[in-house]
């Protein structure tokens, strides 16, 4: 793996702590605003040696239970884009909402390497530990991110480059950070950029999948309009009732943040005003189903309504259903 000719630690670390310093600087940059986090909120120096510390095997099982199923349903895609990206020098790394790396994919060859610098399951890469980086940065400010070698706060990683995007869970809740790290001297900025929008998709890919997952059995239902939010995804259940929704839909369809959504009829979240109750017309359209359903055989369709052919007739004259122009 070829190595970063970064800048000497000393240097670094006192253009870290003069911009840190600088209010001026850290309200006109984001990358100064994290390295003044790390400064003042954290109590972190650049130039402090710290050898990679690994928690435990126990520790680390700890980390990884309440994420089982999402570490299951990312792992496919964590594949596909260890594939793309691996055999030019990067690993793919996926943290939980502590920074906290669960889940690794890397090459054999490369291993060594990325052990030394703390690239590895178990490592804690919080902002509050590391200072600014791309897992740690990048849960801290809720955004896709890219951390290019000298970014870094501590001296001791400005010889690699980190690129994340956040994972949101079903409940739209912060749940974990996407990361592809390297630690090659010749990563090019335009080969940053694509690997940050494949990391951007990977993230957003993985969020849809464990929201289908976890709403099995329920209705998906696909807003229109998509983005780096992510895929604006509805769970509906069988009574048109909306059950659950994706961060992005929440913001598309003003559905609040709280863990826990409130049940709310899906012709009123996707029209965007509460629909007049009619149940008439909610005989009528149940009626309508079942018929069409049963390819116009009504006696199939009275036995699906658990009614008798005679009674489903006086009903659909009721509710004023022509058969000749159900279709």
């Amino acid at each position: 793996m070829a190595q970063n000719s970064h800048p000497a630690p000393a240097a670094h670390a006192d253009r870290v702590r003069e911009a840190a310093e600088s209010r001026s600087g850290a309200a006109a940059s984001a990358l100064v605003a994290s390295w003044r986090r790390s400064l003042k909120r954290y109590g972190l120096e650049p130039d402090t040696r710290r050898a990679p510390d690994l928690m435990t095997q126990q520790s680390l099982k700890d980390a990884r239970l309440p994420m089982e199923q999402l570490l299951r349903v990312a792992s496919p895609s964590l594949d596909r884009l260890f594939g793309s990206v691996g055999e030019a020098g990067c690993c793919v790394l996926m943290t939980n909402a502590d920074g906290i790396i669960v889940e690794r994919r890397g090459m054999a060859g490369d291993d060594a390497a990325f052990r030394s610098w703390g690239l590895w399951e178990g490592a804690d890469w919080s902002e509050a530990r590391e200072g600014t980086n791309g897992i740690g940065t990048c849960l801290a400010e809720k955004r896709p991110i890219t951390i290019h070698q000298d970014q870094h706060f501590h001296s001791r990683n400005t010889a690699m480059s980190c690129i994340d995007a956040p994972i949101y869970d079903h409940q739209g809740m912060l749940a974990a950070a996407l990361d592809v790290s390297s630690c090659r001297a010749d990563l090019t900025g335009a080969f940053s950029q694509l690997i940050a929008a494949t990391v951007s998709d990977t993230a957003r890919r993985i969020e849809s999948d464990n929201f289908r997952a976890h709403f099995e059995g329920a209705r998906i239902v696909m807003g229109e309009r998509h983005g780096r939010a992510g895929a604006v995804l509805l769970a509906i259940d069988s009574d048109d009732v909306v059950i659950g929704a994706t961060r992005a839909a929440r913001i598309e369809f003003g559905l609040g943040d709280a863990p826990s959504l409130e049940p709310r009829p899906a012709a009123d979240v996707l029209s965007g005003t509460p629909a007049q109750s009619d149940l008439a017309a909610a005989e009528r359209a149940e009626l309508r189903r079942a018929i069409l359903r049963a390819n116009g055989n009504m006696s199939e369709a009275a036995r699906a309504l658990g009614v008798g052919r005679a009674t489903l007739y006086r009903r659909m004259n009721r509710l004023g259903i022509d058969l000749d122009r159900l279709n």
